[in-house]
């Protein structure tokens, strides 16, 4: 039998954590729904490959000959998934540019698309960014578009086609299964005192980026109380990033300036795992990322989302938990700490019809394109996660890549900087000296 090829884009690429466990999430997915279709695991090839797949030389250029990389993994593919991210962005990021010109090769050689669990910006009828994104959603090629948040918005984009959607769970919710981790069952209050509790921050303009007055300073005050009403009566705390280098440059503050502990801090993490076993050996986290959140969720440990735009109470919603996710109104510490004490109260329970969702649907969009005559039915819950593929773990090779891309990433990062404050510092030289040793210091890195 041909083997079949199912393109995958992620944003494998991204130093977010939370996008890479989406990755591993959604092929255990895929070897799962492809197995439960009857085919062997010789028989498929997925191919993985960043939702970047459009060069960005490319989209500055509009160079067709920069799209030949792009035109071998898609003209090869049976079928493409997006899966689990930000694809339909166009607010304040360029995602939906490079999805549409994924789309429309995908039509040139007719390929179908499936959207599995992306995250939704809200439709515009007057935005010509949004329209654009309308247009090509529209193409024959697009089969199904699940969503983990905005459906309603996501019905919009399509309401001139019979294209099915679905509002599904994130792919992570498997996180637990996939990274092989016993989640946890029971309510995680059961001593007062002398808990571990995650504390998960991120960068210092995500706030103004969403129109929410709370700058650095006003962060950096909210998780020093954090620490200090922990210590105070007695609970242990982790604090830590989901791998995104400004989330880490604002933690390195933190640690060098304000008396954050080193050995309570964990300010790089590379790999999945890693913020895994982070998040795992906590009783409760807070958290600003949505995947510490999502992820957390999974391992059965309770948490409370920092509500800094729609998405996060979205997922709080979706999985029975509303009162978790706070508005920038609640951000104050004891608070936000109250509301983590119900939560671990409470605990982690699990609705099998949400969690079902994510794989029903692909499973059933797979179906239609791959083995349309199929009378498979979708496995229940139980024997999903005995069928997921577990992640086995990230290589050297695959780590240094990762060190590599968030080098290159700051060096970019430290050039905009000293562009923009070239006229604003006496000497350049001296800035560019700094940069050098930040940059030797990663390069050593990368040696380990």
């Amino acid at each position: 039998m041909a083997t079949t090829e199912i393109l995958l884009l992620t944003n494998r690429d991204s130093d977010n954590l939370g996008d890479q466990i989406i990755e591993a999430s959604v092929i255990s997915l895929l070897k799962a729904a492809t197995d439960n279709l009857g085919l062997a695991a010789d028989e498929v090839k997925i191919r993985s490959r960043a939702a970047s797949l459009i060069s960005r030389k490319y989209m500055s250029t509009r160079d067709e000959s920069l799209l030949e990389p792009a035109r071998r993994a898609i003209s090869r593919a049976d079928v493409i998934v997006f899966g689990g991210a930000p694809l339909f962005n166009y607010r304040y990021q360029s995602f939906y540019l490079r999805t549409i010109r994924t789309l429309e090769l995908a039509a040139e050689y007719e390929v179908p698309v499936l959207f599995s669990s992306v995250g939704v910006e809200p439709y515009s009828s007057t935005d010509p960014k949004s329209q654009q994104l309308k247009q090509a959603l529209e193409l024959p090629v697009v089969r199904q578009i699940t969503t983990r948040d905005d459906i309603e918005s996501t019905r919009r984009y399509v309401e001139a086609t019979d294209t099915p959607t679905a509002l599904v769970a994130d792919p992570a919710v498997f996180a637990d299964s996939v990274f092989d981790i016993e989640p946890k069952t029971r309510a995680t209050s059961d001593a007062s005192t002398g808990r571990c509790i995650g504390l998960a921050v991120t960068r210092a303009g995500i706030f103004k980026d969403n129109g929410i007055e709370f700058n650095e300073a006003d962060q950096r005050k909210f998780w020093l109380d954090i620490i200090a009403e922990l210590e105070a009566r007695g609970d242990d705390y982790r604090i830590f990033t989901t791998g995104h280098f400004s989330d880490e440059m604002f933690l390195d503050s933190l640690v060098r300036y304000h008396g954050v502990s080193n050995k309570k801090a964990a300010v790089t993490l590379n790999a999945p795992e890693e913020l895994i076993s982070e998040l795992n050996s906590c009783d409760g986290i807070i958290a600003y990322r949505l995947h510490a959140s999502i992820t957390s969720f999974a391992l059965g440990v309770p948490s409370i989302g920092l509500s800094w735009n729609f998405k996060v109470p979205d997922f709080y919603r979706s999985v029975g938990y509303p009162q978790r996710a706070l508005s920038a109104e609640e951000w104050e510490s004891a608070t936000v700490i109250a509301a983590l004490d119900a939560a671990m109260e409470e605990g982690v329970s699990k609705d099998a019809d949400t969690l079902m969702s994510v794989y029903r649907t692909l499973f059933e969009g797979l179906r239609e394109i791959l083995i349309r005559e199929s009378e498979a039915t979708a496995y229940t819950l139980e024997r999903l996660r005995e069928r997921l593929p577990r992640y086995t773990g990230t290589t050297r090779k695959q780590y240094q890549e990762k060190m590599r891309r968030k080098l290159r990433r700051s060096y970019e990062y430290y050039q905009q900087r000293i562009s923009m404050d070239v006229s604003k510092v006496p000497s350049v030289t001296r800035s560019r000296s700094r940069m050098k040793r930040f940059g030797d210091r990663l390069k050593s890195v990368l040696k380990r």
